[in-house]
């Protein structure tokens, strides 16, 4: 079965040869050392990314990007790619700039995200064109390669984390945060269709609300959230392709509107640290969701044994088993906590469950 095989029977419920293993977001230093070079992530190590760009500008930057994130995956076995839009050559726009301005002059939350809004209506565009080029290199590079990997692509405009003056804003002045929300929509619609235009299939929508428990009430979550991610997915399914909601946190006590409500395919940033557990999801959603995780990379990959990452990963897999329905990953991003030592036990415990080599 070939890596699109594996990732369509999961999320239409079909047995698969195996569960298809990707990982979501992985940065430098694990990335450096699996690779024996720099990695240079744009969404990640900035530092490495602004020199490269610097010294041998940004195409040879992205093509390298692109390179370094194809043989990380054949060396690791992964079945699927997360790729997000590059940053456009220029790098801080006026726009955001002006945007920090005025919610710096503004008196109280309300009146801020008012004139947030204001700004961006003046302002609104869709997204610079360059930042997608970085899927038709990915692309023609698969080609070159003989690789054909399902790439999931974000559009997260609905989160609210950390963003007090709209959580604010949500309680005083309803109104004001619906207009906000209806922005949001019509800047991640305006994602989606260059994503479409490029024949990716899946599309991350939603956006952080939660932490050990949701940031916002669960009627305020339904009233302004749910109906916008919703208009997503319809337009996403309506173009044959997969709408994967997002957020990190306990969403136990909106886990029907964010899944059924919301009209999603798949369930990303599965977090077990807050409770977020596989198999009570499988077992209540299993025949309509599709569950990307979740090991969690916070405590277990990050400070575990090799034994208790060993058992965590078989634990997973049997979890999400069953008519498809499950991808493998962390549950969220593997960054400098996690050593190649842990991470290489995850990923050679997932290939011994399916009689696949071992890495060294």
């Amino acid at each position: 079965m070939t890596s699109r095989e594996r990732v369509n029977n999961a999320l239409r419920h079909q047995q698969p040869d195996r569960t298809p293993l990707f990982e979501y977001v992985l940065l430098s230093p694990i990335a450096d050392q699996i690779l024996g070079r720099p990695y240079c992530d744009y969404s990640g190590d900035n530092k490495q990314w602004h020199s490269l760009v610097a010294e041998r500008g940004w195409e040879y930057a992205i093509r390298y990007n692109i390179v370094n994130r194809l043989e990380v995956a054949s060396r690791l076995g992964h079945d699927l790619l997360y790729i997000v839009p590059a940053p456009p050559p220029w790098e801080m726009t006026e726009e955001t700039s002006a945007i920090a301005d005025l919610s710096q002059k503004a008196d109280n939350p309300v009146e801020r995200v008012l004139q947030r809004i204001c700004h961006i209506e003046e302002h609104w565009s869709p997204p610079d064109t360059d930042s997608f080029l970085v899927y038709q290199y990915l692309l023609e590079e698969m080609k070159q390669r003989d690789l054909d990997l399902p790439i999931l692509a974000p559009a997260y405009m609905h989160g609210v984390w950390t963003d007090v003056d709209l959580m604010q804003t949500m309680l005083l002045a309803p109104e004001v945060a619906h207009q906000h929300f209806v922005l949001a929509t019509k800047s991640a619609l305006a994602y989606i269709e260059q994503y479409l235009s490029l024949g990716i299939e899946q599309i991350g929508v939603g956006g952080d609300f939660s932490g050990t428990r949701p940031l916002i009430s669960p009627e305020a979550y339904r009233r302004f959230i749910v109906p916008e991610v919703r208009k997503l997915s319809q337009r996403i399914h309506a173009a044959g392709s997969w709408a994967i909601n997002a957020s990190d946190g306990n969403l136990w006590p909106v886990i029907e509107d964010f899944l059924i409500g919301c009209e999603v395919d798949g369930y990303l940033e599965i977090d077990q640290g807050a409770d977020m557990d596989l198999c009570r999801l499988k077992a209540r959603y299993g025949n309509r969701v599709t569950f990307y995780g979740n090991m969690d990379c916070g405590n277990t990959l990050s400070f575990g044994t090799p034994e208790s990452i060993r058992h965590a990963t078989i634990e997973c897999l049997s979890a999400g088993s069953g008519n498809g329905g499950h991808i493998f990953c962390a549950s969220n991003a593997i960054t400098e906590s996690v050593s190649l030592v842990n991470y290489l036990t995850m990923v050679n415990a997932y290939r011994e469950f399916f009689g696949l080599p071992v890495l060294k």
